[in-house]
């Protein structure tokens, strides 16, 4: 069997040097050039079985090319190289049917592999077309973190499977969640948000899947949920690892059987939505607490996406900060620049608040700086507020962790009471009485009053922790709790 031929172009000759002796290494015949010209002929006449192209040639982009490349050879996989990172580099060349995007640099045995698979499965894709659409950047960053995540997205785009997207508070979540939406199948269809922290408990089943009219006290007339509200679209379930027990039931049942129904409703009613979740919590550690079913768990994780945080990442910052820049303007900001030391400043810093912490961060320089350029004692007057803040914050995390000893001291001075006798009846609600509101208390003092913190610290649900601060009448004072 003759050897496979690859079609090479790339304008960097070195480059074009380094992938054709590590392609005939692997067994197969290279043909390479520096034009779109050159591809655009031998495709023409038939040669070759694979195209491997840098997307900015001399003569033509590769973007422009490929749609002539798949009309006149729709089994012939194309396999894009670029060294313009972004997003929507990777999602245009996967709408126009790229069976690869490769962003440089990149390992020789990522690019071998891909040629292998796509040969091998020639003769199974079909060829992917989708219109123009205008070249924004719905996420920032190049790093290599980042490049992983759009290739994911990319993919993900031409399905319906249910995405669960994992990351700390602030790493844009919800931004892939719209991402998948906004160049994905069911874009002419609406988007619909739930934070299930933000919604009071007793409302989330109501909020979601909608009641009819006299199903509760207060129901006059009959309320759509967000899945209706979501029909032919997408529903994005933000902070999952919130939802009670009770909703995820019911939640399921949407999963499993493709449908639902209202409170206070007998007639299913069908759901055509596609759902993204989204948590910052460990939803296995939730499963083993018994605060999260397992095989929900199973339904919704059909494909993760973990989204790293900022701090590893960094080399993002520069153009995260460009970004934010241009889009304060929007928000009625004056135009700034920023100095390359002021930038590099910002790239030292933790960033325990991710992008939504840097976001916020120049804001404010932007709105305090007099000047027309930010410079790096701006900069550093702002991060060393923010560097006692984390401080603290930290010092307040190792306050938390002497609770537990904490505890056992307690018990144990209240057990040596009763000698060798049994305690007396109702001890658990006695205990639990005298125990829980200094517990939550001592929780919420060393969060300074962060309820997501405290319920994390707790194990507990968000709306459950909001429950005890009533009925213990725990009030937050400068973030301290007072009895």
């Amino acid at each position: 069997m003759s050897a496979k031929t690859v079609l090479l172009a790339d304008d960097d000759s070195a480059i074009r040097t380094v992938l054709t002796q590590a392609l005939t290494r692997a067994g197969y015949s290279v043909r390479s050039t520096a034009t779109a010209t050159a591809l655009w002929r031998w495709v023409a006449e038939g040669q070759g079985d694979i195209v491997i192209t840098d997307v900015i040639l001399p003569d033509e982009n590769a973007f422009e090319m490929m749609p002539r490349i798949k009309k006149l050879r729709p089994k012939m996989p194309i396999i894009v190289m670029s060294a313009q990172n972004t997003i929507m580099t990777a999602i245009r060349a996967t709408e126009l049917g790229a069976y690869d995007y490769l962003p440089k640099p990149f390992d020789l045995n990522v690019l071998l592999q891909a040629v292998s698979r796509a040969l091998e499965q020639a003769n199974k894709s079909p060829p992917i077309r989708s219109e123009e659409r205008a070249e924004h950047l719905p996420i920032i960053g190049r790093s290599a973190a980042m490049q992983e995540i759009y290739r994911v997205i990319a993919r993900l785009t031409l399905t319906d499977l249910t995405v669960t997207i994992i990351g700390e508070s602030g790493t844009g979540k919800e931004l892939v969640a719209r991402a998948l939406h906004d160049f994905g199948k069911r874009k002419r269809g609406p988007f619909v948000a739930v934070n299930m922290a933000a919604i009071p408990r007793e409302l989330i089943e109501s909020e979601l899947f909608g009641h009819e009219k006299g199903a509760f006290t207060g129901a006059s007339s009959r309320m759509p949920g967000r899945f209706e509200q979501a029909e032919g679209g997408t529903l994005f379930l933000d902070e999952i690892g919130d939802m009670p027990l009770e909703a995820q039931t019911r939640l399921l049942r949407v999963l499993q059987q493709g449908e639902f129904t209202s409170v206070g409703g007998n007639a299913p009613i069908r759901a055509n939505v596609r759902i993204i979740t989204a948590t910052h919590r460990d939803l296995r550690q939730l499963i083993a607490q018994g605060l999260f079913r397992e095989d929900l768990f199973f339904r919704l994780n059909v494909v993760p996406v973990r989204l790293p945080p900022l701090r590893e990442r960094t080399e993002d910052i520069p153009d995260l900060v460009k970004h934010f820049l241009v889009t304060a303007t929007k928000d009625g900001l004056p135009a700034k620049d920023i100095t390359p030391e002021a930038i590099e400043k910002l790239r030292s810093h933790r960033w325990l608040g991710n992008v939504r912490e840097l976001e916020n961060m120049i804001k404010r320089l932007i709105a305090m700086e007099i000047d027309d350029v930010i410079n790096v004692a701006s900069v550093e007057h702002e991060l060393s507020g923010q560097i006692v803040l984390q401080a603290k914050s930290e010092a307040n995390h190792n306050d938390v962790d002497t609770i537990h000893e904490f505890m056992e001291g307690y018990f144990a001075k209240y057990f040596t009471g009763f000698g060798n006798k049994l305690p007396p009846d109702g001890l658990y609600e006695r205990i639990l009485e005298e125990v829980e509101p200094p517990l939550i208390r001592a929780v919420l003092s060393a969060t300074r009053g962060n309820q997501l913190k405290s319920a994390d610290v707790l194990g507990i649900n968000r709306n459950t922790l909001r429950s005890k601060i009533k009925q213990h009448n725990i009030n937050m004072i400068r973030g301290f709790a007072q009895e």
